[in-house]
């Protein structure tokens, strides 16, 4: 007999989603420490579903639980960023070359670029941003690949929160999600994979340049 994997419980899945979505929007900040008796009351909740939320945004990358310090967000610096930046170099171009090979539809990626160019707030903009970049790599053909990236997606998305916080460039990299959404739609695989690899790679040189590189 085979049993089904029990699905996370609704109130555990609340608080999670509650702090990932602190964390994403800089509402909770790199270092800052999480309490679960001031997280429990704040959701009106047991401590049991703060710590099991707490433990899966552990194994995210999101925060990082320590002995001694206790659990805080996740801090993020040069070295973690291009850490996280270089696994994406390495795998989402390729994905993107894929999905465009195979003719899939790139429909989700259009609707999330229209919500990131219409968002009200940072937090909208940011959550249309990520969905953008997933749902070029998502239909690639290789569900690992795809996992593998999504592995590192909320890490990537708190380098970025960070990094809007110090330089803003959302006009910029819009403007680069709709070169990229073209050439993919036009079937240029390789110049979609490209333009999506300076994308990712200039991110990272103006937010986090390498010491004695011009800015």
């Amino acid at each position: 007999m085979t049993f089904a994997p029990s699905p996370i419980p609704s109130r555990t899945q609340y608080v999670q989603d509650a702090i990932k979505h602190a964390i994403l929007t800089a509402q909770l900040v790199p270092g800052q420490a999480l309490v679960e008796t001031e997280l429990a009351a704040q959701f009106g909740v047991s401590k049991t579903p703060v710590r099991e939320a707490l433990k899966t945004l552990a194994g995210t990358g999101l925060v990082v639980m320590s002995q001694y310090k206790g659990v805080t967000v996740r801090m993020v610096d040069a070295e973690m960023a291009r850490e996280v930046y270089d696994v994406r170099l390495l795998l989402e171009p390729e994905a993107l070359r894929r999905s465009i090979t195979r003719k899939a539809s790139l429909e989700a990626a259009q609707e999330a670029l229209s919500r990131s160019d219409t968002a009200e707030d940072k937090a909208d903009r940011s959550l249309a941003n990520r969905d953008f970049h997933r749902a070029l790599y998502l239909p690639c053909g290789n569900p690992l690949l795809a996992r593998m990236l999504d592995e590192v997606r909320d890490q990537a998305a708190l380098v970025s929160t960070v990094a809007w916080s110090a330089i803003p460039s959302w006009e910029r990299e819009a403007a680069e999600h709709r070169e990229i959404l073209r050439l993919a739609l036009d079937g240029d695989a390789d110049g979609a994979g490209r333009a999506l690899h300076e994308h990712i790679a200039s991110f990272v040189r103006r937010a986090f340049p390498e010491e004695g590189a011009e800015a």
